[in-house]
């Protein structure tokens, strides 16, 4: 929709202030006319009529992006984002219903501001369920109001949302985080490089001299295991290779079909090898 639409921006977009007197500027249809403009895009997927539909309640978008000036993300891209959601609602307006396209769409435009929000909110995405998106919005003007929760603040939070008190407070804290740079404070600050994460993150595992002594114990443990093996007589061997050297293991009991005994006894010589595995393997 956001691309069959291709709606073009003919006025000035230099500023925040200049693209609202501008979208002030499009005249408001009328019922009917929305009516109309409507019917002609549900019943012949007229393009003309669904842009003038989209353009005449821009000015809708921005003044519902501007309630979310709070969040610290900029204005222009609230709108944008309020913009795809205004082109999704006409596209999924049913003219029928009799409901002005303007209460229809202020769930779409809504719902793609605050995808916009959480997604850009924090670096970690702080709410993912449909419990977690509503106490972020919820809590958050809250707790503008009233600060740190108390119990039965909590209680009553809980109460209201229909979640439990361990997904309010679980919230709570995630709003009163903030995020930290991998590589300390942007400013430079030695005190916050020490407690940055790449302080006490090093990953040695790629490290020449680690690699290489992966290398030489590997080395070593096959060459303990061949040696071993060796020391083991054919019926063991092949009993221990059997049950731990291949992916297709095979069971005691096709083992003792194999050599004419029971399966105990093919557990009592596997327990046995294993045993003696051990004392070369750990010498």
């Amino acid at each position: 929709m956001t691309q069959a639409l291709n709606i073009p921006m003919h006025f000035p977009v230099s500023s925040i202030e200049a693209y609202a007197q501008a979208v002030n500027q499009i005249p408001v249809l009328s019922k009917d006319e929305e009516q109309a403009l409507a019917m002609a895009y549900s019943e012949n997927s007229d393009m003309e009529a669904a842009t003038r539909l989209v353009m005449s309640h821009l000015r809708f978008v921005a003044h519902i992006a501007r309630g979310y000036s709070g969040y610290g993300l900029p204005h222009a891209d609230l709108i944008q984002e309020g913009n795809i959601g205004l082109m999704k609602a006409v596209r999924r307006f049913d003219p029928t219903m009799n409901v002005r396209l303007v209460s229809f769409a202020v769930h779409w435009i809504r719902a793609e501001i605050h995808e916009f929000i959480l997604r850009n909110w924090r670096i970690v995405k702080v709410a993912t369920t449909k419990a977690q998106r509503k106490l972020f919005f919820n809590l958050r003007s809250s707790k503008k109001r009233l600060g740190w929760l108390s119990h039965d603040e909590v209680q009553n939070v809980a109460k209201d949302l229909g979640v439990t008190t361990r997904d309010v407070l679980e919230m709570e804290s995630r709003l009163s985080g903030r995020d930290t740079a991998f590589d300390g404070s942007p400013d430079g600050d030695d005190d916050d490089q020490s407690f940055s994460p790449s302080a006490f993150l090093h990953d040695e595992r790629y490290e020449p001299a680690a690699e290489l002594e992966r290398s030489d114990i590997a080395e070593q443990n096959q060459r303990q295991l061949h040696a071993a093996l060796s020391g083991l007589d054919e019926r063991s061997r092949d009993i221990v290779a059997s049950r731990w050297l291949t992916d297709d293991k095979v069971t005691l009991q096709e083992l003792a079909e194999k050599y004419s005994v029971s399966a105990e006894r093919i557990r009592q010589l596997e327990k046995n090898a294993m045993k003696k595995l051990k004392v070369v393997m750990t010498a």
